[in-house]
């Protein structure tokens, strides 16, 4: 091999690695704003778990501005949100299998799409142009749920459980907006 090629070969395996700390060091740095947590909720004999990462409000108007209305949103930051069940379940009265699904979100102003996606993606947009990552090719269901306006402010972004009646509830809540997701094991 000439001197002139293999430079180049060590060239760009520099650049490459330097690219991967690169990408490897904003990641990490996102964490800090934007911190993940893993919620699990059990129900009969079905266990919801969700993962997600949770931006804070910071004074920002949210809904309308930072999470423009009518766009697919990946519903957290960073890594798209998680959604995994280990039995089939209705989710509005829908079928949904069991397995690990992607959420994703349309918000409006007075109802939201709820977005179950079947593929997993390493990050919740696009690292390029910062569009969300998602195809709709692999949405196995989409519900549209209205909004709660809520009276306090959620200053970080949040998904919990609460069991009522016959149903679980999946609550997503930021700024002064939350949203109900009923599941039931099918």
């Amino acid at each position: 091999m000439s001197k002139r090629l293999k430079k180049t070969i060590l060239i760009i395996t520099g650049v490459l690695i330097l690219g991967c700390i690169g990408v490897f060091i904003v990641k990490s740095m996102t964490k800090q704003h934007s911190p993940e947590e893993t919620v699990s909720h059990i129900s009969g004999d079905a266990t919801f778990t969700v993962f997600y990462n949770r931006p804070y409000k910071k004074k920002r108007v949210i809904f309308g501005d930072l999470v423009p209305f009518e766009k697919v949103w990946r519903t957290g930051a960073n890594e798209a949100t998680t959604f995994t069940t280990n039995r089939d379940i209705l989710v509005d009265g829908t079928v949904l299998r069991e397995g690990t699904y992607t959420l994703w979100t349309i918000p409006g102003k007075d109802s939201w799409k709820v977005i179950f996606n079947g593929y997993s993606y390493d990050w919740g947009v696009s690292m390029i142009d910062g569009t969300p990552s998602r195809n709709p090719e692999y949405d196995a269901l989409t519900i549209e749920v209205p909004v709660l306006p809520l009276l306090n402010i959620v200053e970080q972004f949040s998904i919990y459980f609460e069991e009522a009646n016959d149903f679980t509830i999946m609550y997503l809540a930021w700024d002064r907006t939350a949203i109900a997701i009923p599941l039931k094991v099918s």
